[in-house]
């Protein structure tokens, strides 16, 4: 008999936990296992979920980002009565608000076993001290009843441990995969730069994600002024969008970055742009596993990036990339410039980047990985 697995996760954005839990509900082995999708309404991969006749997907309408009391307590009653309809085997919750509303929905339906992914944490050490206090408290609670806690760095299970939420022993490492077959990307990298304005021979800086406050883009856009200070035919990219992104515009065009610095918005060929372009840069100032760099890594670019959580377990300094101190974005304009300076350098990292992506990161891998876990559990249970 197959385990029916609800995936719970707060909304379908295009970022690495929303594409990682669409393809591995997508690819669980359906002889083992009948996968759900549950969601908050509102995400760029809606349509290509509901379009999917192969994966069952739930929306929790009330299941929203931002912190809503009335909302909140709304999607945890409206949660609760959709697993009790599903009777899952097990639930699987990723992201912050849907990890802690889904695990409690899930005790009080009776769902036999809770596994929950961290791709990083809803607390941090910029948000007022209350706030994270409230966030840990929280998280410590659902920890309690939570079967297993899986993590993608191992950055944030040390982060997880200090904070008493998890014991390292306990706790259970699993890689947020990509594509790795079909990386570096195919590219006529003129053809692609010139469509969007860029030069067909200019050096090109490239950063992936979502414009928002953890990914700091604002510290890109001043790396950007510093580097064209000095290198003024180099052209930043960011691919992505969000709520900053009229903001950002608006500063690049007062610095009289205009042409240089390109805010592409979501881009579904963001692997052309990593093979087309010559430097990646990540201005993160908290990360899980950041999937963007591990497409860049193994797409051979260098990388430039704060030294963050998760970007600390797959960046060694000048081995196979550089590390900046978070919030010095002068040092990471002054490691930009050398390496636009410096084509052996950029090659010889570049080559060490990709080499260093090995199995672990394969996206195929880490949906074998999770039906493992599961078939563990599972077996765990039977026995008692």
């Amino acid at each position: 008999m197959r385990a029916k697995v609800v995936h719970l996760v707060t909304r379908l954005d295009l970022g690495g936990a929303q594409q990682n839990t669409l393809h591995t509900v997508r690819h669980l082995d359906r002889s083992k296992f009948e996968p759900v999708l549950m969601c908050g309404p509102g995400g760029m991969l809606d349509e290509e979920a509901r379009s999917d006749a192969s994966v069952k997907t739930l929306f929790v309408e009330s299941l929203r980002r931002d912190i809503s009391p009335f909302y909140d307590l709304l999607a945890l009653l409206e949660i609760a009565k959709v697993l009790l309809a599903e009777k899952p085997d097990i639930l699987h919750t990723h992201s912050s608000k849907a990890g802690i509303l889904g695990r409690m929905a899930a005790v009080l339906a009776g769902v036999p076993i809770i596994v929950h992914t961290y791709h990083g944490f809803g607390f941090h050490e910029r948000q007022p001290v209350f706030v994270k206090k409230l966030y840990v408290f929280l998280e410590r609670l659902c920890a309690r009843f939570t079967d297993v806690l899986v993590f993608v760095s191992r950055a944030n299970v040390a982060y997880a441990a200090e904070h008493g939420i998890v014991r390292p022993a306990d706790a259970v490492l699993i890689r947020s995969g990509v594509k790795l077959a079909g990386l570096p990307a195919p590219v006529e990298a003129a053809k692609l730069k010139m469509s969007a304005g860029v030069g067909m021979h200019k050096p090109l800086v490239l950063s992936v994600g979502n414009l928002k406050p953890q990914k700091n883009a604002g510290d890109f856009v001043s790396a950007a002024a510093s580097v064209l200070a000095v290198v003024p035919e180099a052209r930043f990219v960011f691919l992505g969008d969000g709520p900053q992104r009229r903001a950002l515009e608006a500063r690049a065009f007062a610095l009289g970055l205009e042409g240089k610095v390109l805010f592409l918005g979501w881009r579904r060929d963001a692997a052309q742009w990593l093979a087309a372009a010559d430097v990646f840069v990540m201005t993160s100032l908290w990360e899980g596993l950041p999937r963007a760099l591990v497409e860049a890594m193994k797409s051979g670019l260098p990388a430039v990036c704060y030294a963050t959580d998760g970007v600390t377990d797959l960046i060694s300094d000048g081995v196979n990339g550089f590390l900046v101190e978070p919030g010095d974005h002068g040092a990471l304009a002054a490691r930009v410039t050398s390496l636009l300076n410096d084509e052996p350098r950029r090659k010889a990292l570049g080559a060490a980047a990709a080499a260093s992506i090995g199995p672990e990161f394969d996206i195929d891998g880490m949906v074998r990985s999770q039906e493992a876990l599961y078939e563990r559990l599972l077996d765990r249970r039977r026995l008692r």
